[in-house]
């Protein structure tokens, strides 16, 4: 008995040297953060510029770069904005032309890892990826998600009860939504990282199960969330980012949060391999990343990769997949596999 005593009184006066270690080490990493950031600064105020080639929207990349420049005002920032395949195209043809303009790329997943594997893009471990979650960001620091669109089933709340509505992938397969679901018509990542998931042989088992739905295909999630708030078919495959956006202005919209599992399509950013303007790069990509960059990314509808931010969507517990970009790897076989499913 005694010498229990002895043993928990000698664990207790441990406990105060154990907190001041931790405060130590704490105070010691934001310290080791500061400097960085410090030094960073400087450097990039010589280089006071700064190119982002990207497929974000205009807005969203305006939004976004005035959040940075009224932080470094010294910097001065341009972007030239386009889909994925034409940024990639772009880069491409600079590169043969012995070119570079760019200094940060902001891509589609399967646009990122052509670019890895080209060895345009430089790896770059920002103090701020630490809080990242594995799948979010690069093993090898070449990329970090900075916002996210997860794929989910959404459903018109005018014409389907949230008892009606899906549960889950398999209630797409139930007779009743026959003809009733839309789908884009280029979801070759959804559906590759569903044979990821679930193995090919179950994925495919299922695709083609849904295919037999009579679905219908539409071009972008943006125009099927529309079609299906104007009640042209009551269920889609949608954003749920963006029907969250249409829910608060009023629309009649709702989305299964219960699906396993929640494919996530990331949005990498990453930095050019000869980058003219490295540091301006390393910084917009800590601000991106930070509580600052992430809130400035939710302030404009749009899902941050950061946890800790969106709270809301956090607190659905959902279950994310996030689709790596080595899923380009095999990016014609799944495109090619899908349409022979979904287009017969």
């Amino acid at each position: 008995m005694m010498n229990r005593r002895l043993c928990r009184e000698a664990l207790l006066s441990l406990v105060p040297a154990i907190l001041c270690l931790q405060i130590g080490l704490s105070a010691g990493s934001a310290a080791a953060q500061d400097s960085h950031t410090a030094a960073l600064i400087e450097r990039a105020k010589k280089e006071a510029s700064l190119v982002w080639y990207t497929s974000t929207s205009i807005e969203d990349a305006k939004s976004l770069l005035d959040t940075f420049n009224k932080k470094y005002p010294s910097i001065k920032t341009e972007f030239f904005n386009a889909g994925s395949a034409r940024v990639f195209n772009r880069i491409l043809n600079e590169a043969r032309a012995g070119k570079i303009f760019f200094d940060l790329v902001a891509v589609r997943g399967v646009e990122t890892q052509q670019l890895v594997k080209a060895g345009f893009l430089q790896p770059y471990v920002s103090p701020e990826s630490g809080i990242y979650p594995p799948g979010f960001k690069d093993a090898k620091g070449f990329w970090v998600d900075y916002f996210d669109a997860y794929n989910v089933i959404g459903y018109n709340t005018k014409l389907v009860t949230k008892d009606q509505a899906p549960k889950s992938w398999e209630d797409l397969l139930d007779p009743k939504w026959k003809g009733k679901i839309a789908l884009d018509e280029e979801m070759y990542s959804w559906y590759g990282a569903m044979i990821l998931v679930w193995g090919r042989e179950k994925a495919q088992r299922f695709m083609k199960a849904l295919a037999k739905q009579d679905i219908q295909l539409r071009s972008g999630h943006t125009l099927i969330a529309q079609l299906m708030v104007a009640g042209e078919f009551p269920v889609g495959m949608v954003l749920a980012h963006r029907i969250e956006k249409m829910k608060e202005q009023g629309a009649p919209v709702e989305w299964v949060t219960s699906l396993d599992p929640v494919t996530v399509s990331l949005h990498p950013i990453g930095i050019a391999a000869k980058a003219r303007h490295p540091n301006a790069a390393k910084l917009f990509i800590d601000f991106l990343l930070s509580k600052e960059g992430q809130q400035t990314v939710l302030a404009i509808g749009r899902t941050p990769a950061r946890p800790g931010i969106d709270n809301k969507m956090q607190a659905k517990n959902l279950k994310l997949f996030p689709i790596p970009p080595e899923i380009g790897d095999d990016y014609n076989r799944y495109q090619k596999e899908f349409h022979e499913i979904f287009r017969q």
